[in-house]
């Protein structure tokens, strides 16, 4: 009769532990005549007395410690354990962390979980994108209470452009175009001004801005899109709406999109 055989590993990690399970995933696939394979997991590890505990454990069942940890204190408490005891042991983080610190000479963190602050990070960005779309241009004005920035402006004067760039640094940002004929919406009314931009600029280079737009398009002849004293009339509404809902205000005249969105964190700073 074949005897069974079985492989122990004990996880510890600092954090939560994925790091080290890919990896035994990945390992353990290499041999699918282990009959049975027993994985335990030893989450957010950060003092001697807890190491040493499952280090003492994993020694008594005779299982590997498989270890992800980024404190060099506990890397020790684990590398003497070994040495003491011949516990079998594989350290993911040190080696590799040791190398770069020799050709770089930067000083790694030591955080436990970074790698995790990074996920969140690109999740809570995208959520940004996300919303900037879902409440781009007016769509939705049940978004202006959930924003970090309500961006206002007549058509051409860059809402969306800047509303994505302000959302690929993870602020929750909606837009609205202005127009005379069509009323505020009431969610406008109900949020704190420091949070409404307002944009405006020289009627001629928006006049340029829209001409070049309908060109783009194969349009021609007269548009009151395009007509420049309907632009002056839009644009002095824009500025007397701006002035009653005490928005902050950026006059967009030849500046890139990522100096208006530098202006825009500059009023968040000092609000």
């Amino acid at each position: 009769m074949k005897k069974m055989t079985k492989a122990n590993l004990f996880i510890v990690s600092d954090s939560v532990g994925e790091t080290a399970q890919k990896v035994i995933s990945a390992v353990m696939a290499q041999f699918p005549d282990i009959d049975e394979t027993d994985i335990r997991r030893f989450p957010f590890i950060n003092n001697e007395a807890d190491l040493t505990r499952i280090l003492a454990d994993a020694l008594k069942e005779r299982a590997v410690v498989v270890a992800t940890l980024v404190s060099r204190d506990l890397v020790k408490v684990l590398e003497d354990f070994s040495e003491r005891t011949g516990l079998d042991y594989v350290d993911y983080m040190t080696p590799l962390t040791t190398l770069i610190q020799g050709k770089t000479g930067v000083i790694p963190n030591e955080e436990p979980g970074a790698l995790h602050k990074l996920n969140q990070e690109y999740f809570t960005r995208v959520a940004a994108i996300e919303f900037a779309i879902k409440y781009d241009d007016g769509k939705d004005s049940r978004g202006f209470k959930q924003s970090d920035f309500v961006i206002l402006g007549v058509s051409r004067t860059s809402k969306t452009p800047l509303s994505m760039y302000l959302a690929n640094k993870s602020y929750k940002v909606s837009n609205l175009p202005l127009i005379p004929e069509v009323p505020l919406p009431d969610e406008l009314l109900e949020i704190p001004s420091d949070k409404i931009i307002g944009l405006t600029a020289d009627p001629e280079r928006i006049l340029t801005i829209r001409q070049s737009r309908l060109n783009g398009l194969g349009l021609s002849g007269e548009s009151k899109y395009a007509n420049i004293e309907r632009i002056r009339e839009e644009v002095q509404y824009a500025e007397d709406v701006f002035k009653k809902l005490n928005a902050q205000v950026v006059v967009v005249d030849d500046k890139a999109v990522e100096e208006t969105a530098a202006i825009i964190e500059g009023f968040r700073r000092s609000n």
